[in-house]
C-alpha cells in the first residue's frame, strides 16, 4: 500500500516540485505575492490545492523555494558565462535587465533577504550560506597572481567579493524604489572601477 501511495498524484517527486515552483514564479510575477493564491498556483501546476499542500505547507515556504530556485539557475548561468573579468559587466547588465522584467520578484527577494537577517527567521541560514558561497566563488576566481593582477591595485579578491554583493543588491533596491533609475550603467561602471588599473591611464 505504501508503495502504491508513492506513485500517486501527491508523490514528492523533484519533477512535481519543480512544476509547482515554476507555476508559483509565474503567479508571483504576474499577480504579486499578496494577490497570488495557492489555488491559482495549483491550477497552473495542474494539481489540486491539497496536492500542492502535500509539497509546500504555505505560501511563505513556496516563495522561499521560488527565490532559491532562481538563485540556483542564475548561479549556474554565471559559472557558464563568466570566465574572465571582461565578461562580468555584460553578464551583470543582462541579468539586471532580466530582473527588471519581473519587478515583483525583485521586490520579494529584497524583502525576504531583509527579514531573514533575524536569526530565528526560517530563511536565515539559507541567506547566510548564500552570501558566503557567493563571496567564496568570486574570490576563488583569482587563484594566482596573474588573475589577482586583473583587480585594481590594493583591492583583494575578498574585499572585491563583498563590494560586488553590496553594489549589486543596493542598486536593485534603489531601482525598486525608483524604476526610472538607470542601474545598468552604474553596475558596468563599477565593474570597470573594480578591474581598472591606475597605471593604464
Amino acid at each position: 500500500m505504501g508503495q502504491a501511495r508513492a506513485r500517486g498524484p501527491y508523490a514528492k517527486t523533484p519533477a512535481r516540485r519543480a512544476e509547482i515552483v515554476r507555476a508559483a514564479r509565474e503567479s508571483f510575477a504576474e499577480r504579486g505575492y499578496a494577490k497570488a493564491s495557492l489555488r491559482d498556483i495549483a491550477e497552473r501546476a495542474g494539481i489540486t490545492h491539497a496536492g500542492l499542500l502535500h509539497h509546500f505547507r504555505n505560501k511563505d515556504e513556496l516563495l522561499a523555494e521560488v527565490l532559491a530556485d532562481r538563485d540556483a539557475e542564475e548561479w549556474q548561468e554565471g559559472l557558464d558565462q563568466v570566465e574572465r573579468p571582461d565578461q562580468l559587466g555584460p553578464y551583470l547588465a543582462g541579468l539586471i535587465r532580466r530582473h527588471q522584467t519581473a519587478p515583483e520578484l525583485m521586490r520579494l527577494w529584497i524583502e525576504l533577504a531583509a527579514a531573514a537577517s533575524r536569526p530565528d527567521h526560517p530563511a536565515h541560514t539559507y541567506f547566510v550560506d548564500r552570501y558566503e558561497r557567493s563571496r567564496a566563488q568570486f574570490a576563488d576566481g583569482f587563484p594566482d597572481e596573474a588573475a589577482r593582477g586583473a583587480l585594481r591595485e590594493g583591492v583583494t579578491p575578498e574585499s572585491a567579493a563583498v563590494l560586488f554583493q553590496a553594489v549589486l543588491n543596493g542598486l536593485q533596491l534603489q531601482w525598486v524604489l525608483d524604476q526610472d533609475l538607470d542601474i545598468v550603467g552604474p553596475v558596468t561602471d563599477f565593474v570597470r572601477l573594480l578591474f581598472g588599473r591606475d597605471d593604464a591611464r
